[in-house]
């Protein structure tokens, strides 16, 4: 089952991002690497805080 999650990044900015992503997740305020790319789930950079599975 495909899942989203809200992530917030050490800026402050929170967004939904897809927990599949293929390509690597970047802030939309500060572009900051949120996130990169594993193969199946994405795996969440240091500093960045998952605060809810959607």
């Amino acid at each position: 089952m495909s899942k989203f999650l809200r992530l917030k990044c050490a800026c402050g900015n929170e967004q939904n991002v897809f927990a599949n992503a293929s390509t690597k997740l970047k802030c939309l305020v500060c572009g900051a690497l949120l996130a990169k790319p594993t193969g199946s789930r994405v795996e969440v950079t240091e500093g960045t805080k998952v605060l809810r599975v959607l």
